[in-house]
């Protein structure tokens, strides 16, 4: 309830303690780097943080609360799980890239799988569900895909080559 992270040792002593400003905290993950902190908020934010407190990013993600943000295996991309039934792929930049809906009500948790190719969210409805994420190659394809056919229908737009 009172919003902050604080660093303890395995003997109990307090080895570092920083104040977020979010209302409350839902959930907090390390990178996998070890890095940086990732916190979700009752306030619809999540936040990156280095270790020292310091606030790298803040992203408006969900239409209530955030309770569930996890890093990928890789540390470039977050998951969340929203209050307001949705989850979402997120680059560190804060872009969505993807938003995984199918749950009844509020989502639980949401967790990428160890090789980072799967979501696993978990809601209210008891239901746990597997979401497939692509990767950057696959994104890209799509993208350039969608542009090629969008060129198609539309000769008089200028085409760009780089799309191959």
């Amino acid at each position: 309830k009172d919003s902050k992270v604080i660093f303890w040792s395995l003997s109990g002593e307090k080895l570092q303690q920083f104040q977020t400003s979010q209302d409350g905290i839902f959930s907090i993950n390390f990178s996998p780097d070890g890095e940086r902190l990732v916190t979700a908020g009752t306030d619809t934010t999540v936040r990156l943080w280095n270790l020292f407190g310091k606030q790298l990013a803040k992203f408006n993600t969900h239409q209530g609360g955030v309770v569930s943000v996890s890093f990928s295996p890789d540390g470039q991309r977050l998951v969340t799980a929203g209050q307001d039934g949705t989850a979402k792929l997120l680059l560190l930049s804060g872009l969505q890239i993807s938003q995984f809906k199918g749950h009844q009500g509020r989502i639980y948790s949401a967790s990428f799988s160890p090789d980072g190719k799967y979501v696993a969210t978990a809601g209210k409805d008891g239901v746990v569900r597997l979401w497939q994420v692509e990767g950057l190659d696959e994104l890209l394809q799509r993208g350039c895909n969608w542009l090629k056919d969008y060129f198609t229908k539309h000769p008089q737009v200028y085409e760009v080559q780089e799309c191959g």
